[in-house]
């Protein structure tokens, strides 16, 4: 038996059900990082006030994704579903700790520099896997009449994202904040890879379920996903910790793009 990504996905997006499961995750995930991400942007602290802006650029980047695939439902006809646990990506990275606790940014504290920079070392790591995979998806359905343009604006987003996340990173280690933010960065990623092969077989599963895909299909598509985490222990990890000054500079400087055509 032969899968191949297109395949799996297309299968996916064809069906009602199945798409709605799929945006529903979508959707509640980018609302939740919208969320963090604007509280963070209020109780960034006094001397870094100016990075505060770029905070709420991506916050309302996040916010936009979501209505995005809201709007995608709603153009089928389709209502949300709740989120069901063990496939709740962004809220399981928060109980493993990964991104700032969510105690700390509902009190109305400053947060510390170090703070900022544990934000930072997080948010290069989920940041790789959100491009990764939206550039999976915009090598396949770029076109598609119904996803297309949605994968396009929020593809080109995620990649601004990640760039934001590195030279960002880059300023704080050249002020001396180096060792922090590797130690930061690797114990992330370790923690990150395994949340997402967990969520990944989670997903495969109810899919499965839906689509009525026969045990040996299901049995395969869960070992390419074991098999994607095994390369990511042996090593893979390490493209999700490295720094470089990226060639999109102060990617968000400006304000969110909106998408009247979505929202």
């Amino acid at each position: 038996m032969k899968l191949s990504a297109r395949g799996v996905f297309g299968e996916i997006l064809d069906n009602d059900e199945s798409f709605r499961l799929f945006c529903s995750i979508a959707a509640a995930g980018e609302a939740q990082g919208g969320w963090e991400n604007g509280r963070i942007a209020a109780l960034v602290p006094a001397g870094e006030r100016a990075l505060a802006p770029k905070i709420a650029r991506h916050g309302a980047d996040e916010d936009k994704h979501g209505r995005i695939f809201e709007a995608l439902m709603k153009k089928r006809g389709l209502r949300p579903v709740d989120v069901p646990y063990d496939t709740d990506y962004t809220m399981l990275l928060e109980k493993h700790g990964i991104g700032l606790a969510h105690h700390r940014l509902k009190a109305d504290e400053p947060l510390t520099v170090r703070d900022i920079v544990t934000y930072l070392s997080h948010s290069r790591v989920t940041e790789q896997r959100a491009s990764e995979q939206m550039r999976l998806l915009l090598k396949y359905f770029a076109d598609h009449p119904d996803i297309g343009r949605a994968v396009r604006m929020i593809s080109h987003d995620e990649d601004n994202h990640l760039a934001y996340c590195h030279e960002e990173l880059l300023r704080f280690a050249y002020a001396g904040y180096g060792r922090a933010i590797q130690h930061t960065l690797r114990e992330c990623a370790l923690a990150e890879i395994r949340i997402y092969r967990d969520v990944s077989l989670a997903v495969m599963d109810r899919m499965g379920r839906v689509l009525g895909w026969p045990h040996a299909k299901r049995q395969l598509l869960a070992a390419g996903i074991h098999a994607v985490y095994g390369y990511e222990r042996a090593g893979g990890w390490r493209r999700m910790v490295s720094l470089k000054m990226p060639e999109r500079r102060d990617a968000l400087g400006g304000t969110a793009t909106p998408a009247p055509e979505f929202a």
